[in-house]
């Protein structure tokens, strides 16, 4: 634990007992750390991330006060909307977790990618065969960074379709939409800056950011109501963060989609605290109804905005080609691409130029989201009558994950060891945070046809989670269900 995060504690502790109530100033920053021992930038700290949740306020002059608002039995809910943390670690769990959905014998509910199976398998291996036929000794340097031409142009074709503009020489063609990110994120930090990004959030952030050195603010979010807008304004005004790593749309591992409005309020707060915004764009293609939602760059002014996607999540994901619309960042991660993985996949590139110019790849994404509106419909259907009294199970349109939150007792790594036995992957909450908020919860992928092998399993799997409700004996019995 920092030392300003243990000092935090210690007054919010304090607060909660009574021994500085509501209104009263704290003592000065230079009094607390001659009480306390720790430096004055430590206190600093500690007050700015007690501030930051609605625990104390600053007025001009005058130093830190106990918040007016601020009640005991209301403190552990303000304190879960923001959370600082100097340290992230993640890579250890979601190298297990990721090793476990490799087994071809598992029903792979933990996997982040759709059901392989609706990949358009036949189609992309002819376009593979045409490519290979066609390249010629420059290829390799044609598709240098910023990437293939072709492919850049029809990207940009098709966000002009959905209504954002964005200029083919602003696109750089990436091994995936997580190097998108990652070449995003060195563009606008140093080491030991501060980032914003959402809690829970998809691990590849929290990955990246232990990687790099980076310090995270997480702020919230819900399955009912997305993003807390009003804590975001609060981490920009007390800490100098320097980016903000969001997922507007279909969200992993909730997956709820931001409002329009919403949308906008959080492209102004970027834009008046200068912010650069990195958007994580993968599932925008999988909408249920309408057309596909538009990004929060569409709405932002600041021109340090990028917007990474990939085709891995609609089209193909063993291809590993993604992009990042990286605006006056292009040219800096066009060079940070060159000295890491030097260039994306030439024949790949090739290859989804040729499938997407000769094969109608609009008529397979119809496909793959009515697919998905019913596999998704069944799984919900399925698991909110076998848990409907222990456990809370969020859907949204769009997508193809669903967010199961247990009774607070309940631990998800239990649910989740459970299910390696029974030959089922999750993805226990544990991935997607770096506090314990999420400990009771875990994240299923919806993507995959329900026969009745799977569920049973998924029978079996929910009567041991109802047994842990219940603080009974568990039996894999199903006749005993």
């Amino acid at each position: 634990m920092a030392k300003y995060d243990e000092l935090a504690r210690q007054i919010n502790a304090q607060i909660e007992r009574g021994v500085w109530v509501k209104g009263e100033k704290l003592p000065s920053l230079r009094k607390q750390a001659e009480q306390t021992g720790f430096s004055l930038m430590t206190v600093l700290h500690a007050y700015q991330l007690l501030e930051s949740q609605g625990v104390i306020s600053s007025k001009a002059r005058s130093g830190f006060v106990v918040a007016a608002s601020t009640d005991p039995k209301q403190s552990g809910r303000v304190h879960s909307r923001v959370e600082v943390s100097d340290a992230v670690s993640v890579n250890d769990f979601v190298y297990e977790v990721l090793q476990a959905s490799r087994d071809p014998h598992m029903f792979s509910l933990g996997f982040a990618y759709p059901d392989p199976s609706l990949y358009p398998r036949q189609h992309l291996n002819k376009s593979i065969s045409c490519a290979a036929q066609q390249i010629s000794l420059t290829s390799a340097m044609d598709n240098l960074p910023p990437g293939n031409l072709e492919l850049r142009k029809i990207i940009a074709k098709r966000y002009a379709a959905r209504g954002v503009s964005i200029s083919p020489d602003d696109i750089i063609i990436t091994a995936g939409a997580l190097e998108a990110l990652n070449l995003s994120l060195q563009a606008c930090t140093q080491p030991g800056d501060w980032v914003v990004i959402e809690s829970p959030v998809f691990y590849g952030a929290l990955q990246a950011l232990q990687r790099l050195g980076l310090k995270a603010i997480t702020v919230k979010v819900t399955p009912e109501n997305g993003l807390d807008v009003a804590a975001l304004e609060r981490a920009l005004q007390n800490h100098l963060v320097k980016a903000c790593w969001l997922m507007s749309s279909y969200q992993n591992p909730l997956g709820y989609s931001l409002s329009d409005d919403t949308k906008q309020r959080i492209a102004g707060l970027l834009d008046a605290y200068n912010v650069s915004l990195i958007e994580d764009d993968v599932y925008a293609e999988l909408y249920a109804q309408g057309k596909a939602p538009l990004p929060i760059k569409h709405f932002i002014k600041n021109t340090n905005s990028m917007l990474c996607s990939s085709f891995s999540k609609s089209l193909v994901a063993g291809y590993r080609i993604g992009w990042v619309a990286a605006g006056k960042n292009a040219l800096s991660i066009q060079k940070q691409q060159l000295m890491s993985t030097l260039a994306t996949s030439a024949p790949i590139q090739l290859a989804l130029v040729d499938y997407l110019t000769k094969k109608n790849y609009e008529l397979h994404l119809k496909q793959l989201r009515k697919k998905l509106i019913v596999r998704k419909k069944d799984m919900v259907d399925f698991l909110c009558d076998l848990l409907k009294d222990v456990a809370t199970v969020y859907s949204h349109s769009g997508g193809y994950f669903v967010w199961i939150e247990c009774q607070p007792h309940i631990d998800a790594m239990q649910v989740y060891q459970e299910a390696l036995r029974l030959n089922i992957t999750i993805a226990p909450g544990k991935l997607f945070s770096v506090t314990e908020q999420y400990d009771h919860c875990f994240r299923l992928n919806a993507s995959f046809e329900l026969n009745e092998a799977r569920r049973n399993q998924l029978r079996k799997l929910t009567h041991f989670i109802k047994a842990l409700s219940k603080e009974e004996q568990y039996s894999t019995d199903l006749n005993s269900i």
